[in-house]
């Protein structure tokens, strides 16, 4: 194959942004198709992937009912099923560009993915179990475990009842047609549509019901927004996405020939649908709304593009922001938390235009 052939075939790949545990962004900027791929489907790991033990696979579902139960993986998979197409987000997508700078993986804007998920909605499960009168929330727990301030745990999070019972909250087996893959949380993931990704527990091994507050350390420490650097006053939980986009084309810093160019990307939020796209090329004096590809879909993003014509010799700011059905929209400035988490400031590339 010549050097040229080469080139002309070369794939988009994902970033690494730590090999112990993997984390990898999804190469956003270069997918067209709405359906992320799954071996571009981006990974977020707090430890070390499980070793999934040799068949049989069971679910166990305990805590605050009356009737607990562990159901062969057969059994799940045969059940009424719900199949979901929605994006999962985590929720330190963009970090690395708060300002001043925080701690944590320097997502830039690829740890965001979006999938065809299959599985038995969570609210049947729960049927099998008569929950009791009086319960508050119900608590996910995945095989993957490891050291935590010197302590080994598994990640483990919550959802209020009220949330768990969404009939798109789903424990999935499949992923875009086929199994869940091992590094996506074979045998079963919990996904929760609208909720920042931290929230779809891989590796899904027991689910309790509880008649009481949640407070493990992925719950009560990490994924909580902390205002202020060096003080917990007025922290609150991270949950359901905000609403964001980004520019998909052109890069950041990119040089371009002058005349037509389209500028392209993807706009979504948590809660709702988004209603509207604009884009900015005077550093936000001015603004257009910009046209939609689709009929937005809840939980899922949706493609915008945009044609302008470009001067030479001349550098542009690129500005976009969406607006979704709860009257939201990106701020121009993220709200800053030391973990990091929810940045959704105005998106912007700067361009130069040739002579």
């Amino acid at each position: 194959m010549y050097q040229s052939d080469r080139i002309f075939n070369a794939k988009p790949h994902l970033i690494t942004r730590s090999l112990s545990p993997e984390n990898q962004e999804t190469p956003i900027h270069f997918l067209k198709e709405n359906v992320t791929p799954s071996p571009l489907t981006f990974r977020r790991n707090h430890f070390p992937y499980p070793a999934i033990p040799i068949q049989p696979y069971f679910l166990t579902i305990t805590g605050y009912v009356k009737t607990p139960v562990t159901l062969h993986y057969n059994q799940i998979i045969s059940m009424p099923s719900r199949t979901v197409t929605s994006l999962i987000e985590c929720s330190g997508n963009k970090r690395a560009y708060f300002e001043p700078k925080v701690f944590g993986e320097q997502w830039t804007e690829g740890a965001i993915s979006q999938g065809v998920w299959k599985g038995v909605p969570l609210s049947y499960l729960l049927s099998f179990t008569e929950i009791n009168a009086g319960a508050r929330e119900v608590a996910f727990l995945g095989e993957d475990s490891g050291l935590k301030n010197e302590e080994r745990v598994h990640f483990e999070r919550s959802l209020p009842l009220e949330k768990a019972f969404e009939p798109n909250v789903i424990v999935a087996w499949e992923h875009n047609q086929n199994l869940l893959s091992p590094k996506h949380g074979f045998p079963f993931r919990l996904i929760v549509p609208g909720w920042y990704g931290m929230a779809s527990v891989k590796w899904l091994k027991t689910i309790r019901v509880l008649n009481h507050h949640f407070s493990g350390p992925f719950q009560s420490n990490d994924y909580v927004y902390y205002p202020h650097k060096d003080q917990d006053k007025n922290s609150f939980p991270v949950t359901t996405n905000r609403v964001n986009s980004i520019i998909q084309q052109p890069r950041d810093l990119q040089i371009l020939k002058p005349g037509i160019h389209e500028i392209t990307g993807l706009a979504w939020t948590g809660e709702g649908v988004i209603t509207s796209v604009e884009i900015s090329f005077d550093n936000g004096e001015t603004w257009k709304t910009i046209h939609l590809h689709d009929t937005p879909q809840k939980y899922q993003w949706v493609k915008w593009s945009c044609s302008y014509v470009f001067e030479k010799n001349y550098e542009y700011n690129i500005m976009v922001r969406a607006f979704d059905s709860f009257g939201r929209s990106q701020p121009d400035k993220a709200f800053w938390n030391r973990n990091g988490y929810g940045y959704n400031e105005v998106s912007m590339v700067k361009i130069q235009i040739e002579k």
